[in-house]
């Protein structure tokens, strides 16, 4: 990548009215990379001044930024400091022009729409804030937040904590079991919930799903419904009907905590075992979206979010408290981004004027299957730049998207980390010039690196292990009830550092990129590779709309590659096509990189936010244990997998083809 020419150069103009270049313009800071060393020479200097250039607010100033007394794996923040989301969120912008702005604007399946301004959000927090206070719950509890992308499912999660109890948010999709192993582990008082939902036209019946989960939930006594099917909910003992301007009593104030107390528990999957719970505090929650999202991101007063999401998954809260924190409007969303049709999103994003877009690869590649039909969509005249964030992209649909829709003039900002880190590790911003594919730097103050198997900074052009060597302020402080976990699945791997379980390079100019999950790596002829390079091959001879790359057990080389792929057409001559994409793999990266075996499907097992879990199908074809598959969307896939590789060819001059 570092061949070819800058696709995206900042100009001076568009420097000078960014965040962060005032930013750096009020500490003397030089440049970007006399910034990212600085923050991470004097993290005391750094996070304070974070702190001060976004006004977070403390109802006790903290003595102290950073203790790291423990190390870097317990660091204590805002020493002594007292706090609330809310009080930052929310409680500041009253009497001031932000009150009468949209908070929130709406749009459901149906093309209906609902907007709430900041001071319509608030009396919504504060009544069910009140509600959750007459029902007994209190700071430090527990409380599951199982909603579709809905106005409300916003007011719950800061009237959770506007009363300082702890949110757990859940996927608007799960099931009775996962639903109960996190309300079980978190040992979780009340469930914030609506009757239904709705997915591709169909009702969710989410109501339905908590009740079967909660036979196994002996801890939840309380259950807010939001009622919106035709037929309301019946209503046990255990549940309360949201409440309205009209039904319930005087509001809740906004519960001062210490700074560091948990906000949010947010449940990431394991490869084995149990999902994990990361713990989110509020100065941790504010301060990283101030981070990632204002100061490099550039998310402001003015703009208009779109980032289509779950609160079950770290982008959702994102959206929420950015963009209030920030004073900027989200724009909501229910459902799905190609449903009605396959544009949903961009004609969203047009109509409600959105300013910033989140974007996901796979749902670009899906797009580009119906250009050029789908370019009436691409008119965008407010958007000033997009987030991407999930699956590594291929140089074919980032282009795409570049010219269709940024009009060759709006940057892509690339987002990765996650839920652990309450956000970014490496991102863009407005400072850097761009090139297909690559992060623009890392988020400063986290002292990101590439390093070998034993913690060496690794040179510009060579793969390896993303890591942490600095504690970050977004970080989880810890795993729920599991602290040794935590230590061993993160900073004992490499000891010294956190390891992310990503695969990174970067290159001579400082660009950097993801290559895939280090524990996707390959081994091919002595060299580690990662899957993403040669997923980017095999998608650009455009026969394939999507695949994936896994390493299989061999006896002779020790590792064999197969090749799981999406066909643009379903149905054709697969010796045929497998011969063609064995090729392009052979001239791309030499004989031993041919795959052994090609398996076509309609479509590969996918996470709910349209992550390809490659663990997943490595076990498909290998007969080893799933592990945790709470955040499969897609399980019929499994089988489709396990289905078409029956009896797969052996001959090792020929890729087997299997359907």
């Amino acid at each position: 990548m570092a061949e070819i020419e800058p696709t995206w150069v900042p100009n001076r103009t568009t420097i000078e009215k960014t965040k962060i270049a005032a930013f750096m313009k009020r500490h003397g800071v030089a440049d970007l990379a006399d910034l990212l060393h600085r923050a991470d020479a004097d993290p005391q200097w750094y996070w304070r001044a974070l702190l001060d250039f976004f006004d977070i607010r403390f109802a006790t100033p903290y003595s102290e930024v950073l203790d790291l007394s423990r190390g870097n794996a317990w660091p204590h923040w805002c020493v002594g400091g007292t706090t609330n989301i809310v009080l930052n969120c929310l409680d500041r912008h009253r009497d001031t022009p932000t009150w009468s702005k949209p908070a929130i604007v709406f749009e459901g399946e149906d093309g209906n729409v609902i907007t709430w301004t900041y001071a319509e959000l608030d009396a919504e927090v504060s009544r069910l804030a009140g509600c959750l206070v007459s029902r007994g719950i209190k700071r430090g509890d527990a409380i599951g937040l199982f909603m579709p992308m809905i106005p409300e499912a916003a007011a719950a999660f800061l009237a959770i904590v506007k009363i300082g109890a702890v949110v757990v948010p859940l996927f608007s999709g799960f099931g009775p079991d996962p639903i109960a192993t996190r309300l079980n582990d978190a040992q979780a008082a009340a469930v914030m919930t609506a009757d239904i939902g709705w997915r591709r036209g169909k009702p969710l019946p989410m109501l339905a799903t908590l009740e079967q989960a909660f036979t196994n939930v002996p801890t939840v006594h309380s259950v807010v419904v939001l009622p919106r099917g035709a037929t309301p909910p019946a209503v046990s003992k255990r549940q309360v009907r949201w409440p309205t301007a009209d039904s319930h009593g005087p509001a809740a104030r906004t519960e001062i905590v210490g700074a560091e107390a948990p906000a949010m528990l947010m449940y990431t999957s394991g490869t084995t075992g149990m999902p994990k719970g990361t713990i989110h505090t509020h100065c941790g929650v504010l301060a990283k979206n101030a981070l990632d999202m204002g100061l490099c991101i550039d998310l402001g007063e003015a703009d208009r979010l779109l980032w289509m999401s779950d609160m079950g998954w770290i982008v959702g809260p994102k959206v929420v408290i950015s963009t209030t924190l920030l004073g900027a409007t989200m724009i909501l969303v229910e459902g799905t981004p190609d449903y009605p049709h396959e544009a949903r999103m961009l004609q969203v994003a047009a109509k409600h004027r959105a300013t910033i877009m989140g974007i996901v690869p796979t749902t670009v590649r899906k797009i580009m299957q119906h250009d050029p039909s789908i370019r009436k969509y691409c008119n965008l005249p407010d958007l000033r730049a997009t987030i991407s964030i999930g699956e590594p992209w291929t140089p074919d649909a980032w282009r795409w998207f570049f010219d269709n829709v940024c009009r060759g003039k709006i940057p892509i900002l690339n987002y990765a980390g996650g839920t652990e880190c309450g956000g970014a590790i490496l991102i863009s911003s407005f400072l850097q010039k761009l090139r297909p594919c690559a992060f623009g730097h890392p988020v400063p103050g986290c002292g990101a690196d590439i390093v070998d198997r034993n913690g060496c900074s690794l040179p510009p052009g060579e793969m390896g292990e993303l890591v942490m060597r600095r504690p970050s302020i977004g970080l989880t402080r810890g795993l729920w009830r599991a602290p040794e976990r935590y230590l061993d699945e993160y900073w004992n791997v490499i000891p010294g550092v956190w390891v992310q379980g990503d695969l990174a390079s970067r290159d001579a100019e400082g660009l950097w990129y993801l290559l895939g999950r280090s524990d996707d790596t390959i081994k091919i002829a002595g060299k580690r590779t990662g899957p993403a390079e040669i997923e980017t091959v095999l998608l650009s001879t455009g026969l394939l709309a999507d695949c994936a790359i896994v390493g299989l057990p061999d006896p002779v080389s020790g590792m064999a590659l197969a090749a799981v792929c999406v066909p643009l057409t379903q149905g054709g001559d697969a010796p045929a096509l497998a011969s063609l994409l064995s090729d392009a793999v052979s001239a791309g990266f030499g004989q031993p990189y041919r795959p052994k075996e090609f398996i076509f499907v309609r479509e590969l097992p996918k996470t709910r936010n349209s992550k390809t879990m490659r663990r997943v199908i490595r076990s498909a074809l290998t007969g080893q244990q799933f592990g945790d598959l709470s955040s499969l969307a897609n399980p019929a896939s499994i089988e489709e997998i396990q289905a078409a590789r029956v009896s797969p060819n052996k001959n090792e001059s020929q890729p087997s083809a299997t359907v």
